[in-house]
């Protein structure tokens, strides 16, 4: 049993080897970024998603990094509880019940004319949380999205900055299918890893919901894990395959005391409710592969 346990404790915590779900600016332009570990939990009660993201990363050189994350409304956030994340795992680890990676048994394992400007946009949240600054932006085009992070990105001392083309592309693709906020988030980084502060967020989505075809802006493979927690398991993900999601383990049904201790702001979200249900998702691949967000439901 206690070898049971350091696997899935192992699980979540491999690191990742790129961005799983931002997509990165540096101020230096020839400033590499490294082996970010994601940590991610979320919970979904059908209309609503609360998002908690933690991650450790370095850089080949000290630089501030531009982070950017698309959503599919617009978002509250704040600091978050990094050990969310540990408390979930913990749950899990007392009442893991099959060792043995599991794929396809019904639920997540195995989807001219010339437009007229508009504004940039507009921020509707800028404030410093913790080790971050983040802003939260509308988004109306893919020029305004241009002109926002340049302007963004003078403002704070970059003379010529530079926008990657596959940001460019793929920010383009996001606006078609009607993800217009953006939150932007800037670190300092150095050569020694360490992490971030946890970010919270909580937006409304029909479906939960999780940016991987962001990452198309980085090169190289990576690992992405999640830890979910829904009422019920899920069975349609349009556009992005269900096969490629493996569970190391069988879900796991959490006592309203769990989930409670679990994250206060996901017990209220999920209604109080017992019977939630906790697993972890595991996706791996070439972020080039990456064509569609995670959407379940």
């Amino acid at each position: 049993m206690k070898r049971i346990i350091l696997l899935v404790a192992a699980a979540l915590c491999s690191a990742c080897m790129s961005y799983a779900d931002w997509g990165s600016i540096p101020f230096e332009p020839y400033v590499e970024i490294f082996e970010p570990k994601q940590r991610a939990l979320i919970a979904w009660n059908g209309k609503e998603e609360i998002l908690l993201l933690s991650t450790d990363l370095r850089a080949s050189a000290p630089t501030k990094v531009l982070e950017v994350i698309p959503l599919p409304s617009e978002p509250e956030v704040k600091e978050g509880d990094t050990e969310a994340l540990a408390r979930a795992v913990a749950f899990i680890n007392t009442r893991f019940q099959a060792a043995r990676p599991k794929a396809g048994f019904g639920d997540e394992a195995g989807g001219s004319q010339q437009a007229p400007r508009l504004p940039a946009g507009e921020v509707t949240f800028h404030e410093k949380i913790g080790a971050h600054d983040v802003s939260v932006t509308h988004v109306k085009n893919s020029d305004g999205f241009i002109e926002w992070v340049e302007d963004y990105l003078k403002k704070h001392g970059v003379e010529n900055p530079t926008i990657p083309a596959r940001m460019k592309a793929v920010v383009k693709e996001y606006l078609k299918d009607g993800f217009t906020w953006f939150v932007f988030d800037v670190v300092e980084l150095g050569q020694k890893l360490k992490t971030k502060d946890a970010l919270q967020f909580r937006f409304k989505t029909e479906s939960l919901y999780y940016p991987l075809r962001i990452t198309r802006t980085e090169s190289g493979k990576t690992a992405v894990e999640l830890l979910i927690i829904t009422p019920t398991l899920l069975s349609k993900f349009p556009g992005f395959p269900k096969t490629r999601i493996t569970l190391p383990h069988t879900p796991v049904r959490l006592t309203r005391r769990e989930l409670w201790a679990i994250s206060k702001d996901m017990y209220e979200l999920l209604g109080r409710r017992q019977g939630m249900l906790l697993r972890i998702w595991k996706i791996s691949g070439t972020l080039s592969e990456f064509k569609k967000d995670l959407i379940a439901n």
